[in-house]
């Protein structure tokens, strides 16, 4: 079995039975529907399932900043929530699995929250070396990342978050080369960052990349908080691609939903 495939059964388990995962509402290409592909819930790679239909949404955010037939969609990309808990890193992290399912193009998963790193957990593997790691050496970038067996998908972990290393990283020039090296190894570039009301790392990698998607809690996000992340990305001239509804919940259950 890859490791595609068990990364995404583990998502999959941590989603709550009664709740679609994410609502997407595009800011920047309103219009921007499916691309010509058209994935479906069987799209694979190496054999790999992708999604199922509960996750449809996810299927959309891809198809939608992705896949765009738009000769400007966008290749690398930031993911931030408002606050903690919105469910960024497991959006970046599914969003990640089924743009690998949909196309034989490489992709690198980079989890640039240097304050509470997650993503090696999301896909059951070792944090030892990472983003922080190749910002302090001249290796080249794809000694650090870790690519998922089977699969065209590689996951750039956090690496060594403790001393100077990891809260010098930002200010670096050694980032954005790095960046602009993760432009030219991966096809896609999808950047897990800390919320963007916490912290202002969220604006540095935002800049870096062709846009950002903000993430936010329903039922837990407040309109004055999203507004404030959204002004903030605004005036740092970071170009807000989209914002996504996550952990939406419905009074009945998932697959009668779907049926109606």
């Amino acid at each position: 079995m890859s490791r595609t495939f068990e990364a995404l059964q583990r998502l999959e388990k941590e989603q709550q039975v009664t709740s679609r995962p994410v609502e997407v509402t595009p800011i920047i290409h309103p219009g921007n529907g499916a691309g010509s592909n058209g994935a479906s819930s069987n799209a694979s790679v190496n054999g790999a399932k992708s999604v199922k239909v509960g996750e449809e949404e996810v299927l959309k955010l891809v198809q939608r900043v992705f896949r765009s037939t738009n000769p400007d969609a966008p290749r690398t990309v930031a993911f931030s929530g408002v606050d903690h808990g919105d469910g960024c890193s497991w959006i970046t992290a599914n969003a990640a699995l089924t743009l690998a399912a949909q196309t034989s193009s490489s992709i690198c998963v980079v989890d640039a929250n240097f304050r509470t790193p997650s993503l090696h957990r999301f896909f059951d593997i070792e944090n030892r070396f990472g983003l922080v790691d190749a910002i302090a050496q001249s290796a080249p970038i794809r000694d650090f990342a870790q690519q998922l067996s089977g699969s065209n998908l590689w996951v750039l972990t956090c690496g060594s978050t403790s001393g100077k290393m990891a809260a010098n990283a930002l200010s670096s020039e050694a980032l954005r080369a790095r960046m602009t090296e993760l432009r030219s190894e991966f096809d896609y570039v999808l950047i897990d960052t800390p919320p963007a009301n916490l912290y202002a790392d969220c604006l540095t990698l935002g800049r870096l990349a062709d846009g950002t998607i903000l993430v936010l809690q329903s039922n837990a996000s407040r309109r004055e908080a999203a507004l404030k992340a959204k002004e903030s990305f605004e005036n740092a001239h970071v170009r807000l691609l989209g914002a996504v509804l996550n952990k939406r919940t419905f009074p009945i259950p998932q697959n009668l939903y779907n049926w109606l």
